[in-house]
């Protein structure tokens, strides 16, 4: 039953696939959407997984309901980082989808995705016993590596028009 929600994405992002891409004349476009899918397989298989990675190390979490973590921050934590880095894509790809977004928007929409993530963790591990710890610093890491994401793309396309 723990594993249930990785196979939902991963038959989710194989039939997006299936439908999207064949149908996708743009080579480029082809390309950017078997990347953007390869990227949410492995996004929904760290957080909707009894995996936990902490910096080089790969656990399988025990049964259990987790933790909840609503007050105490630690931004100086590499779980943190690592939470950036992980989210920094998503901010890439939402920005590039949606161009006109503006960054007071994708803050929200950092914290949004961030207070979700959270959420379904939140609830797997209580009814799937995942066994998943929701925490704040992960909201807000994950808002951090959204908006990190489109801030990059939005410098891309300043150097670029300025480039020309």
């Amino acid at each position: 039953m723990r594993w249930v929600p990785l196979l939902i994405v991963l038959i989710l992002v194989v039939l997006s696939g299936a439908l999207i891409i064949p149908r996708t004349k743009n080579k480029h476009k082809r390309y950017f959407l078997i990347i953007v899918l390869f990227y949410v397989a492995f996004l929904g298989s760290i957080l909707f997984t009894p995996i936990s990675i902490n910096g080089l190390e790969i656990h399988r979490m025990p049964l259990g309901t987790g933790r909840v973590n609503l007050t105490q921050l630690d931004l100086n934590d590499i779980g943190f980082v690592e939470n950036i880095i992980l989210t920094i894509p998503l901010g890439i790809i939402i920005k590039k989808l949606f161009r006109n977004i503006p960054i007071l928007v994708m803050v929200l929409l950092g914290l949004f995705f961030g207070t979700t993530f959270e959420t379904i963790q939140f609830y797997l591990s209580q009814y799937l016993l995942m066994n998943r710890t929701s925490d704040i610093n992960d909201v807000l890491s994950n808002a951090t590596g959204i908006v990190i994401g489109s801030l990059l793309v939005v410098l891309y396309r300043h150097l670029q028009r300025n480039q020309q």
